[in-house]
C-alpha cells in the first residue's frame, strides 16, 4: 500500500504552522519518494496543496526562489530537491511503510474504544512504538487487548454467565469462583486461565483463541529479562493481530 500524502503530513509535528517553503520541500520529497517523480513542476506541487485543502501560496513564485536558496535545482524542464535537502528529509520521514501503517492503526483507535483504561494503554503503546521501544510496545498492546477482552466479557450479563459456567468445566477445583467485576479477573485468575475459560465457553472462535495464546507468549518473552532480541517486525505482528482480531473484533 502506497504512502498517502495525508499520512505523511499527519507525522509532521506543527505542519499547519510551517512556512510555505518548508511545506513545498516536504511535498517535493513526497513526490520523489512515493510518487516516483524524478522531477516535478509547479502543477505537481500545487496539486499537493489542493489535495490537502490548502490555499496555494503562489507556488510559481516560490520554486525559483528555492533554487536560489539551494533547496531545489532545475532539471529537465522542472525541479528536483537538492541532495542535502533530500537526505535531511529521508532521515526525518523515510520510515518503512509498515511503521506508517502500524502507527496509523494505533492513532486511529481512540475514536473506536470507549474505555478510559484502554485508551491509556493505547497511548502508551503508541509512544513506545514511535521511540522504537518494541518490548514495551508489545507489553502495552497486550494490556490494551486483555483489558478489552475483560470489558467485553463483563459487558453482557449473558456472556458473563456463560464465562462463569465454564470456569469449573475448565478448572474443576475452582468450584466457588464467580466473576462479577473487573478486579475479580485480576485477583482470581491468571491471564492464561481467562483465555482458556473463554475458549471453553465458546465466547470466540478458535482463531482468536490461538492469537491470544500466541500473543500472551510473546508478551511474556518481551516482559521478562532475557537475551532475546525484540525487533520492529515482532511489534508489528503483535499490534496488527491484537488490534484487528481482538480489540476491533470483540464488540
Amino acid at each position: 500500500m502506497a504512502m498517502e500524502l495525508a499520512d505523511l503530513v499527519n507525522q509532521v509535528s506543527g505542519f499547519e504552522t510551517l512556512q510555505p517553503r518548508e511545506k513545498i520541500k516536504l511535498f517535493a520529497w513526497f513526490l520523489h519518494t512515493y510518487r516516483k517523480r524524478e522531477v516535478f513542476d509547479n502543477a505537481a506541487i500545487r496539486a499537493c496543496f489542493v489535495e490537502l485543502h490548502l490555499a496555494d501560496p503562489n507556488v510559481a513564485k516560490y520554486l525559483p526562489r528555492m533554487v536560489e536558496y539551494k533547496d531545489l535545482m532545475k532539471a529537465n524542464g522542472g525541479f528536483k530537491l537538492e541532495r542535502a535537502a533530500r537526505i535531511d528529509l529521508d532521515k526525518q520521514y523515510g520510515v518503512h511503510q509498515s511503521i506508517i501503517q502500524v502507527s496509523k492503526i494505533l492513532s486511529e483507535l481512540p475514536a473506536k474504544i470507549p474505555s478510559v483504561d484502554e485508551r491509556t494503554f493505547l497511548t502508551e503503546a503508541l509512544k513506545c512504538y514511535k521511540v522504537e521501544a518494541y518490548r514495551a510496545c508489545i507489553v502495552m498492546t497486550w494490556n490494551l487487548a486483555y483489558s478489552h477482552l475483560l470489558d467485553w466479557v463483563l459487558k453482557e450479563p449473558a456472556r458473563l454467565a456463560t464465562f462463569n459456567a465454564a470456569i469449573t468445566r475448565r478448572y474443576p477445583k475452582m468450584t466457588s469462583l464467580q466473576i462479577t467485576k473487573y478486579d475479580d479477573f485480576l485477583d482470581e485468575l491468571k491471564e492464561s486461565q481467562v483465555i482458556e475459560i473463554a475458549n471453553t465457553a465458546n465466547l470466540f472462535n478458535s482463531n482468536v483463541f490461538k492469537i491470544l495464546k500466541e500473543k500472551l507468549d510473546k508478551r511474556n518473552i518481551a516482559a521478562h529479562p532475557s537475551s532475546v532480541v525484540v525487533v520492529q517486525s515482532q511489534a508489528d505482528d503483535v499490534v496488527t493481530d491484537l488490534v484487528n482480531n481482538v480489540v476491533l473484533a470483540l464488540t
